[in-house]
């Protein structure tokens, strides 16, 4: 079953509060994790984020600004925040003078710390983000975002890979700037490098270590992470990986209840290589939900849904299809009518690490 959910979202702000109010399209497809299988040019421009932030810039009133969990990349300016809107964001902004104001999921929000680009070098792609990002390039609305085709504007050998890496730094410079410069790799594997030569995930994310936008370890090296779960990460992410702003990714807003968003594309095994050549929606080219020409991509879990291979982050089942499209409710294992990316309760998000920690 599909159901589309349209809620309307604007934003508006009172004396010492924000308040959010639902008004502006934000469409997600609802269309279906249990069982195990065996065998682009768009300007990286703020996002929300940025936006939010222009508006107060020169008075200076509210310091940090908001993101909506989009980016957060203004929430630098201000002193550090906490709580849902800040503890004096009476309006958005980042001027130089501004009292504290962390936003919905910005870079100050929740721990009310700040990170630097320094550490930052790991996160999961998050839904608003692939969606974003999706709209700008030109595919529709971005409601339903990229899929198995992750070119992202890249074109010849090896587009798949390019394209994804490509995501992962615009994501990455739209959170913090000056971190998409570090060498972000997408965490996938392929049958062909362009070369005729297969990849794998786990060769192409350098050596370690990697953390999260607020500096949490995820991992010390490529030993460490090549397991179950992360064996040397932090226990607020080992279960829970976070995406660009540093948040949990099961509960991508802290407004709303949790989510089911699990699935993660990787194409990968449980150790990090190369699943099979029918696993990688034609190594990140395609998304047409062909399953004659693309076959299913196989994905790994951002939190855990049991033991074995349902907690394996690198490798737990094999999605329904390539298709773009998302289902955040629990509705049991994939479905195999749906042919998408997420329908076993994801949305095609993938894993991405910087070579610079």
């Amino acid at each position: 079953m599909q159901m589309k959910v349209r809620n309307p979202m604007t934003v508006s702000f009172r004396a010492g509060t924000m308040v959010l109010a639902l008004a502006g399209p934000i469409a997600l497809w609802l269309p279906g994790c249990a069982s195990s299988d065996t065998p682009s040019n768009v300007a990286n421009g703020g996002a929300l984020g940025g936006a939010f932030a222009a508006a107060g810039s020169s008075a200076g009133v509210s310091g940090a600004g908001a993101s909506l969990g989009m980016s957060g990349a203004a929430n630098n300016a201000g002193a550090a925040g906490t709580g849902l809107a800040g503890t004096g964001g009476a309006t958005a902004g980042s001027g130089a003078g501004g009292a504290a104001g962390a936003g919905l999921a910005g870079s100050a929000g929740f721990a009310g710390a700040v990170a630097t680009t320094e550490k930052f070098s790991f996160f999961v792609t998050s839904w608003a983000g692939l969606q974003r990002l999706a709209k700008g390039f030109g595919l529709g609305d971005g409601t339903d975002g990229f899929g198995g085709d992750l070119r992202f504007g890249e074109t010849g050998a090896g587009a798949g890979l390019r394209g994804a890496d490509k995501i992962c730094a615009t994501l990455a410079e739209a959170s913090m700037p000056g971190a998409g410069a570090k060498g972000w790799r997408a965490f996938l594997s392929a049958s062909d490098d362009g070369t005729g030569k297969p990849v794998n995930a786990i060769d192409r994310i350098g050596t370690g270590p990697w953390y999260d936008r607020l500096g949490r370890l995820f991992g010390t090296s490529v030993t460490d992470i090549n397991a179950e779960r992360p064996s040397g990460a932090a226990a607020a992410i080992k279960n829970d990986f976070p995406n660009e702003d540093g948040v949990p990714n099961h509960r991508p807003d802290p407004t709303q209840p949790e989510v089911d968003n699990h699935d993660t594309l990787t194409g990968s095994n449980s150790t990090g290589k190369l699943f099979g050549a029918t696993a990688t929606c034609l190594n990140w080219t395609s998304a047409k939900g062909d399953l004659a020409t693309e076959g299913k991509p196989r994905v790994g879990h951002a939190w855990p849904r049991g033991t074995g291979d349902s907690a394996n982050w690198m490798s737990s089942l094999t999605e329904s299809g390539c298709k773009a499209g998302a289902n955040l409710k629990e509705q049991g294992g994939p479905l195999k009518d749906a042919v998408t990316v997420g329908s076993g309760g994801g949305y095609g998000g993938f894993y991405c690490f910087a070579l610079k920690p």
